[in-house]
């Protein structure tokens, strides 16, 4: 048996951790637990949209489109990702946020995985009931948006 190995669906385990697959946050003994990369399969409600900007970023991200359509929030620039494959690449101290405009999925990668950027789950929810990820509530609030689009 080989016990350094994981077979998973991304739709099923996604829920169980806030859309996260791999990263610091999985048990030291998991084969996904991580401190070099993060990867998130996140599932969005047309409307979805993260509870606040994220600010003093020390990693570097890729967020790719699966399905869908959705907006990435940048400092004086706003970047739709519209047909399957479309991605955005961020690094260092690029504050960002996001924001669903069609029901999507996107896949995102993180590096270095490091704690201290979720959004506290105080069970609030969205008035659509979106979660990004099924079964999780968080408190949203609108981003502040652009007109630029890629």
């Amino acid at each position: 048996m080989l016990e350094n190995v994981y077979v998973g669906s991304a739709d099923v385990d996604a829920a169980c951790d806030r859309g996260w697959l791999l990263g610091h946050f999985k048990p030291a003994d998991d084969v996904r637990h991580s401190d070099g990369v993060e990867i998130k399969w996140g599932v969005h409600p047309r409307g979805d949209e993260r509870a606040q900007w994220v600010t003093g970023e020390k990693r570097t991200a890729l967020l790719m489109l699966i399905s869908g359509r959705f907006r990435v929030e940048l400092p004086g620039r706003s970047v739709l990702l519209a047909r399957q494959g479309d991605y955005v690449v961020w690094g260092h101290g690029v504050d960002h946020s996001w924001y669903a405009e069609e029901e999507s999925v996107v896949l995102t990668v993180r590096w270095p995985s490091v704690p201290g950027y979720a959004v506290p789950d105080q069970g609030l929810e969205h008035p659509s009931g979106g979660s990004g990820v099924a079964g999780v509530h968080m408190k949203y609030q609108k981003a502040p948006r652009s007109d630029e689009s890629r």
